[in-house]
């Protein structure tokens, strides 16, 4: 006790400010449950685990710290699991989930020899007793605990429902035999609770459902609720009214009320429907998602060095399985795992150790490779969405994005670079002279052509026999559906094929012209994205997800994708002349794109910074940018004009950031913009026109500031080998499951979250992003 009172001047009482590590390690994944346990520096407030708490000793000379240990309790009996019959986890009828229990003991120790001092206890100084209170009543800076009963949200009352107005124009609704009033359809019914009328629900993207026309109902005549008949019951609870103004599966406290007025006695019903909430139940379990999570098929699992799965916290299905496909790459390896210790990243870490990328980049490889956190994973029935998350190609831009300014200046140790390549883009006039443009970029990003698909004919079968349901009232079973099959190589000539671009202003001619734009890649990475668009735009402007599979070989050789340059005899378009400072004109947002999005649901503002940083090229380009963009920092920053525009009053400074924002230099943007008129697309243009300013463009896919000169950037021969792919299910890259398929050890290995297993069937024609490698030789 004497030789802790001599070190209570090392000892802090936390503040509410300082955030506090208690429930892992911040230099490896070490917790309370691990051998040894975590121990709180009583100092800094940083948590270790017993192999390196030694470490922070040594750098700091902090000595004391808090030991918290969590031991397993016996478990009870097994019970026997049932058939979940709510989308819930942990809760009466949903997914079983039992908890396992931990005991939690506490102790002071004293380094360097590890003098441990019981906790609680009268005998330790009040320093000690208040700062060890406050640790553990503190929540955790790091990240909380997912908890166990998650469900869907629950049925809130309907503000329409107490005062429903109700016309009495004589309907009774016979207790069965409903069909649609507008159309055939005798399932998905929906019964107007104003008026009576019974019509079909939505029609879903596979085309299965209604066909809308209780939506237009409501649009005609803003009738609120409606209750879908087949799901009432003598159990009122279990009804399905949905609210249209709330758009939400409501509660209707007068639901037996507003039945009786159209003669519905609901005690005699029979359940014949699913509800909406049992419907989203189903879809966990369907084709697709069983398909690419290979549910059904008994999946080997696997554990050990390198096949450590990663806990998935509510959202981050995106980052985990792009984050296995990534440390499978050799760059990745190498920097921060075989050349790279946990001491050394530790030694040269910030004294947050926590806050350095680094740091906590080594942590998360040598948590991944090293197989110390390995473990077999037991079967459960948890299915864990994404009910509102980014996109796995957005966090994959991000991240390296993040790496490559973490190095700047040091190329040799930037992983990020292998994944890095140019694209060159060659545009001819009519007047047979080129322009050349030049932009890196971390992903090829691929249209997928339908037309192109190799089953035509079993398409067309299909939706013959589709119609035919449809006109039979019957709906396409999941596993009845038949999907494009479109050729990768298609993809990939789609990308390099002649496209024309119209209203180009060649300087050549002085006047307005249709180009025609190839595009190539002048260099070849060591790793190989391809990044499939499978998200367009339905009728009505609503992002939908492209319903087709890719046919995806195992090797694929892109050598005749290289582009050339300039070549001997090819002429470049000239630069062309400044106008009159008097001729600019403001860019501003396209109100018909603005209003358009706007309908969707989208923020105003957000909707006018998507038209103006797409240059107003149309709604499914701002729709995409909008999607990208939703949680930028300043995406809620109002839109002004740069107080320096004194200085150039003939250019518009909202402008210059949308050129600015493509990759152009600031001082090419002014240039482009005063010899274009202030026109965006016209700059553009010109800016493609000139091959002087094509040298100084800076672009790539994550905005950052390397050249794409940059001699860092690898090349080497097209023939590359598929080795990772992540895929995606769901109706939008915000919501659903990710799910990564990784080649290792001569077998595809699947990581679904924490689970780790060989893969039986690998979903290969379902991929989102692929990842290739260059193959040797």
């Amino acid at each position: 006790m004497e030789l802790l009172r001599t070190h209570l001047s090392r000892v802090r009482i936390p503040e509410p400010t300082n955030r506090i590590y208690k429930s892992e390690c911040c230099v490896s994944f070490d917790t309370p449950r691990s051998e040894g346990g975590l121990f709180v520096d009583l100092n800094s407030f940083l948590a270790f685990g017993k192999e390196f708490v030694g470490w922070n000793y040594e750098k700091t000379g902090n000595p004391v710290y808090l030991h918290i240990q969590q031991r397993r309790k016996p478990a009870p009996e097994d019970r026997p699991l049932k058939k979940p019959t709510l989308l819930a986890i942990g809760v009466e009828g949903g997914f079983e989930y039992q908890e396992i229990e931990y005991e939690e003991t506490h102790n002071i120790v004293i380094l360097p020899d590890y003098i441990s001092l019981p906790f609680p206890s009268v005998e330790l100084p009040e320093k000690v007793r208040l700062a060890v209170d406050a640790i553990l009543m503190a929540e955790g800076a790091e990240w909380k605990e997912q908890l166990a009963a998650w469900t869907s949200e629950k049925k809130k009352v309907s503000a329409y429902a107490l005062n429903l107005q109700q016309i009495n124009s004589g309907v009774i609704v016979p207790p069965s035999g409903w069909k649609c009033c507008k159309c055939d359809k005798r399932d998905n019914l929906w019964l107007n609770l104003t008026d009576g009328m019974i019509l079909c629900g939505r029609r879903n993207w596979d085309g299965s459902g209604g066909n809308n026309h209780a939506m237009e109902h409501y649009r005609e005549t803003n009738y609120p609720l409606a209750v879908k008949l087949g799901t009432i019951t003598a159990d009122l609870e279990g009804a399905d009214v949905f609210s249209y103004p709330e758009d939400d599966t409501v509660e209707d406290p007068l639901l037996a009320q507003h039945l009786a007025f159209f003669g519905i006695d609901f005690s005699s019903l029979q359940k014949t429907e699913m509800t909406t909430a049992e419907r989203e139940l189903d879809q966990n379990t369907n084709f697709d998602w069983n398909r690419i999570q290979e549910s059904g098929q008994e999946v080997e699992p696997l554990f050990g060095p390198g096949y450590t799965g990663l806990v998935n916290l509510g959202n981050s299905c995106y980052m985990a399985s792009t984050i296995q496909a990534i440390f499978t790459t050799r760059s990745f390896i190498s920097r921060y795992y075989e050349h790279q210790s946990l001491k050394m990243a530790f030694a040269m870490a910030p004294s947050d150790p926590t806050l350095d990328l680094n740091m906590q980049l080594t942590k998360l490889a040598h948590g991944l490779l090293s197989g110390g956190y390995s473990f077999p994973i037991e079967e459960n029935n948890e299915v864990k969405t994404t009910n509102s998350s980014a996109d796995a190609l957005e966090f994959f831009l991000h991240f390296l994005d993040h790496i490559e300014r973490a190095n700047a200046g040091k190329p040799e140790l930037d992983p990020s670079r292998s994944f890095k390549f140019v694209i060159e883009e060659r545009l001819q006039c009519p007047s047979g002279k080129v322009a050349y443009n030049k932009r890196s970029d971390y992903i090829l990003s691929l249209n997928i052509p339908l037309h192109e698909a190799t089953n035509k004919e079993q398409l067309e079968a299909f939706h013959r026999m589709k119609a035919q349901k449809k006109m039979e009232g019957n709906d396409i079973a999941s596993n009845e559906i038949v999907r494009p099959r479109v050729p990768l190589e298609a993809c990939l000539a789609n990308f390099a094929a002649p496209e024309e671009i119209h209203d180009f202003y060649s300087s050549a001619l002085n006047a307005k012209t249709t180009a025609t734009k190839t595009a190539g890649l002048a260099t070849f990475p060591d790793y190989l994205v391809l990044h499939m668009r499978k998200f367009v735009m339905e009728e009505g402007w609503v992002p939908k997800k492209l319903d087709a599979y890719i046919d995806v070989p195992d090797v694929i050789d892109i050598s005749h994708m290289r582009s050339k340059g300039l070549q001997p005899g090819e002429e470049i378009l000239p630069e062309t002349g400044s106008v009159g400072e008097n001729d600019s004109t403001q860019i501003a947002a396209n109100e018909d794109i603005v209003s358009k999005l706007a309908s969707m649901g989208f923020n105003y503002l957000h909707c006018q910074k998507a038209a103006i940083n797409t240059a107003n090229a149309g709604v499914e380009e701002a729709m995409t940018w909008l999607l990208s963009h939703m949680n930028d920092p300043d995406i809620d920053n109002p839109i002004s004009l740069n107080s320096h525009a004194m200085d150039h009053h003939s250019v518009d400074e909202t402008s210059v950031g949308t050129l600015v924002s493509f990759g152009f230099q600031e001082e090419v943007a002014r240039k482009a913009l005063k010899a274009s008129g202030g026109d965006i697309e016209k700059a553009t243009d010109w800016i493609f026109g000139q091959p002087e300013v094509s040298d100084c463009i800076e672009t790539d896919a994550s905005s950052s500031a390397v050249q794409v000169s940059d001699p860092g950037v690898p090349d080497g021969r097209g023939k590359y080998k598929l080795m990772a792919f992540v895929s995606h299910m769901g109706t939008s890259t915000h919501c659903g499951h990710y799910v990564a398929h990784v080649y290792k050890d001569g077998r595809w290995v699947i990581f679904n979250d924490s689970k780790v297993g060989a893969s039986v069937d690998p979903p290969k024609d379902m991929g989102y992003l692929y990842f290739y490698e260059r193959m040797a030789g």
